[in-house]
């Protein structure tokens, strides 16, 4: 096919969307899936926290290393890898559950393997929006971006467990491999630019290794820009440790409930997309910082110190609505910021360690999640457990409580980074502090795409 028929510009992001999407859609059922298996197994927070831990782990650990890589080869090609690896690990589970022989040990093995080129998915998706699009377009394709990932996981919970009530988690692995196809199809029809190289590309290069440390010189001489990762490292630490409770806190809650389980996450898909909806048509604040630290202060105050006072589907419900509703506008003007602030020739390097920075404090909450769970909270608010008198007037005791008190008090050491950077003159006025990249190559990246 020649490049000139494929699909190019916004016509040709909104192919890919489209194909992430579905794909999207696919991995979401197979999440779910798996949690209620796990659950069904084990009946404990840590074997969910390890398959979160050995799935997210190593996107971030190996950022820099996809950086240089993103950077020095095609993107469209990274990105297919990455979406056939993924299907992949989805064909061998499938394998395993209907030989009758999937185990605990499995997940975690594939979870790391689908983890690994998942961590070249990021950055070679958001460097691809830079060359596709135009700079001013930035918050409203990362609005759309978000409503994709966040729309498809309203249907999973429902669609993944009227199958599994209907046949088994089997049908739902075969399902997601159907999507994984779709999402390769359709980048197989969309061209994407390189892009134009800038001062900053030609001063990167190097060897390997001395590119993969691009990143971390790029972020620590542009100090706004480092701080500001340096709220998301401890920002990520307390939300990775709520999200991570999040499946076995409601689930024990409710003696294993599928359906509420289901229902409170669907409702949570459903803000996340009403908040990208919103984004994409506002546009997100002139002042893009104020989306990211007010994103910020109410994700906390409503999905961590309300989502652990709550005690029922309908204030699980409008907790983890509220609190996913400013996620993608949290996200999507800081994803906005960093494009308008980088050149596109680096932002494989330098948004993988971005990456690095926010969420290394991620696999740690997840490895302590579980533990913290089972071994001590849980038991100490069960009736005349250690904490029960204490924490039992807010949280009530028996199985769930304990989970109750972890995501609360997340949210009471969560929010002060935030609140305190608001305050700040470098954080607040990061916009004006740091030039964005100069419009001259931001005209040669449309004229190309």
């Amino acid at each position: 096919m020649q490049q000139t028929q494929r699909a190019t510009g916004m016509s040709g992001f909104l192919v890919v969307l489209i194909g992430q999407a579905v794909s999207i859609l696919g991995s979401a059922m197979t999440r779910f899936a798996l949690s209620i298996w796990v659950w069904q197994q084990t009946g404990e927070a840590t074997p969910l926290a390890l398959v979160a831990l050995f799935s997210f782990g190593p996107t971030v650990l190996l950022s820099p290393i996809a950086g240089v890589i993103v950077d020095r080869y095609d993107r469209k090609l990274v990105m297919m890898i990455s979406d056939l690896v993924s299907g992949l690990t989805t064909i061998i589970l499938a394998a395993l559950f209907f030989t009758n022989s999937l185990a605990l040990w499995h997940l975690y093995v594939l979870a790391f393997l689908a983890g690994s080129f998942e961590a070249f998915q990021f950055p070679a998706y958001s460097s691809a929006i830079a060359t596709m699009i135009p700079k001013e377009q930035y918050t409203r394709a990362n609005g759309m971006l978000e409503i994709a990932s966040n729309g498809a996981p309203i249907i999973a919970p429902a669609a993944a467990a009227a199958l599994i009530s209907f046949s088994s988690i089997g049908l739902v692995f075969l399902i997601d491999i159907v999507t994984f196809v779709v999402a390769v199809t359709a980048l197989i029809f969309v061209y994407i630019p390189r892009p134009t190289e800038t001062e900053a590309g030609k001063e990167s290069r190097s060897s390997f290794w001395r590119e993969a440390n691009y990143g971390f010189e790029y972020i620590w001489k542009r100090k706004p820009l480092f701080w500001l990762q340096m709220i998301f490292f401890q920002l990520n630490f307390f939300g990775s440790l709520v999200y991570t409770l999040h499946a076995p806190y409601i689930l024990a809650s409710t003696n294993g409930n599928e359906g509420i389980y289901a229902t409170v996450a669907t409702v949570g898909s459903l803000g996340a997309v009403v908040g990208a909806i919103t984004l994409s048509i506002w546009g997100g604040p002139k002042r893009k910082i104020y989306g990211v630290l007010v994103g910020m202060i109410c994700t906390v105050i409503a999905g961590e110190l309300f989502m652990g006072l709550a005690n029922s589907v309908a204030t699980w419900s409008l907790a983890i609505f509220a609190s996913a509703f400013f996620v993608p506008i949290l996200n999507g003007s800081s994803q906005a910021l960093w494009q308008s602030k980088v050149a596109p020739d680096v932002q494989g390097r330098v948004f993988t360690v971005r990456r690095l920075i926010a969420q290394i404090t991620s696999p740690v909450a997840m490895l302590v999640a579980g533990p913290l769970a089972d071994l001590y909270f849980e038991p100490a608010m069960l009736p005349g457990g250690a904490l029960a008198s204490l924490f039992g007037p807010w949280f009530g005791t028996g199985p769930g409580s304990g989970m109750g008190v972890i995501i609360f008090c997340a949210g009471v050491l969560g929010i002060i980074v935030p609140i305190v950077a608001f305050c700040s003159p470098m954080i607040r006025n990061i916009e004006t502090l740091l030039p964005d990249y100069t419009q001259a190559v931001e005209e040669t990246i449309v004229v190309t795409a």
